[in-house]
């Protein structure tokens, strides 16, 4: 099969490489060069074509019948088979939501809403603390802290499998990529985070009432088999974790370079869910997802092949001026449709925890801004590279007290989650 015959005209192809360091620091010019190119443009160096204009990539999300996750979300073909096999990120059809429907109660709406007042409580003591112990301080540190403790409490785990899960769950994205430097360290610590779980995690170590004891509980019912439990709680944990850490920390990165937006969120000019929608808008934490054709079928005039592979650039999507308008990549929170971006997915496959990450998002920018007058960037930040995460390995910021606010504030211990 001769690649020209996919168009009417030259195909349209590209040597760039998404995941060379200098292109994981910044995507956007690449994804810019793209989309002028064509709807879907095959990069010679992954053997997938990118499609990353706005309308292109919901149209593909929402059909999973041609668009399939089976064997398709990792570039490379080992991942897919090692570390995707069988999970409710790759599922497709009734199998995927068999997986997604034993915690589809617990993260529904109303769910989430019955954790708002302890998700709010974490955020304002953990905000109360970084600020006025702390003023300058590490943005990840503090949204790590906070995110993946609830995330854990949640799930009924162990708190000492947190440090754990924390350090794994990106080298979990960094084996979704191609088969670089990245991928080739980070593939046995993934492996190794299955092992870890297997023999940390039981019916006797979870916190009964918890999710995972609602997944055990499905295993007995028959909705789910006994060796679907662990990948599914690393599932959740891995995406549940990092994807709300990026955007808070992005959140935070914009606010503190456009001062004047924190001193509307703080006035409730501005509201906390729009800050992080545009953030996660213009620096989706999860920056792509592959997909395998079922059929012959078409994006634009391009000719894609049964079984070809297809990635899907969320990040790309969001800063499609197609979409987005002229100022597509600036910072714009309360824009006219800022929601409608594809930074959590859309579809059968859209993010099971998007209610729960815009609660404690949402929570803990409201914290930061009642409790601080001003937030300034404090240094360099440092990106943190990953084949399919956007994110910070360091934030550093400074803050300043509303020292009235702070001392009026009941001093109350910490809700543990």
């Amino acid at each position: 099969m001769t690649r020209h015959q996919h168009t009417t005209g030259p195909m349209p192809s590209s040597s760039i490489d998404l995941f060379a360091d200098t292109a994981l620091d910044d995507p956007y010019p690449l994804y810019e060069v793209l989309r002028r190119i064509g709807p879907a443009v095959w990069l010679e160096r992954h053997d997938a074509w990118f499609v990353g204009r706005y309308e292109d990539v919901k149209a593909a999300l929402s059909r999973p019948e041609i668009f399939s996750s089976e064997n398709g979300i990792a570039i490379t073909d080992a991942a897919n088979r090692q570390f995707l096999n069988g999970t409710v990120l790759e599922a497709g059809g009734m199998r995927h939501v068999q997986l997604r429907r034993p915690l589809s109660q617990q993260l529904a709406p109303r769910a989430v809403k019955s954790l708002i007042r302890e998700t709010r409580s974490r955020a304002e003591h953990l905000a109360t603390e970084y600020i006025s112990r702390r003023g300058t301080f590490d943005a990840v540190e503090l949204a790590t802290e906070f995110v993946a403790g609830q995330v854990v409490h949640l799930m009924g785990l162990p708190d000492s499998t947190r440090p754990k899960l924390v350090t794994s769950a990106a080298a979990t994205f960094d084996t979704f990529g191609p088969d670089n430097a990245r991928h080739r360290e980070a593939a046995p610590l993934a492996a190794a985070m299955m092992t870890f779980l297997s023999g940390e995690v039981s019916r006797d170590t979870v916190r009964p009432g918890s999710w995972m004891a609602d997944l055990y509980r499905a295993a007995d019912d028959g909705d789910i088999a006994e060796d679907d439990v662990v990948p599914l709680m690393s599932a959740y944990t891995t995406a549940g974790m990092d994807t709300t850490i990026h955007g808070i920390t992005a959140a935070l990165h914009h606010l503190a370079a456009h001062f004047r937006y924190f001193k509307e969120l703080r006035a409730g000019r501005l509201g906390a869910a729009a800050v992080f929608e545009e953030a996660i808008r213009l620096d989706a934490p999860v920056q792509g997802f592959g997909r395998r054709v079922t059929r012959d079928t078409r994006i634009g005039d391009t000719r894609i092949r049964k079984g070809e592979q297809v990635w899907l650039s969320f990040g790309s999507s969001g800063s499609d001026p197609r979409q987005w308008g002229s100022f597509a990549d600036t910072f714009r929170p309360g824009r006219t449709g800022g929601d409608l971006h594809l930074a959590l997915g859309h579809g059968p496959h859209a993010c099971a925890g998007r209610n729960l990450a815009l609660a404690q998002a949402t929570s803990l920018l409201e914290a930061l801004a009642h409790y601080g007058t001003r937030l300034e960037p404090a240094g360099n930040p440092v990106r943190a590279r990953n084949n399919i995460l956007h994110g910070w390995e360091t934030l550093p910021l400074t803050i300043t007290p509303d020292r009235n606010r702070i001392r009026h504030t009941p001093n109350r211990a910490a809700t543990q989650a």
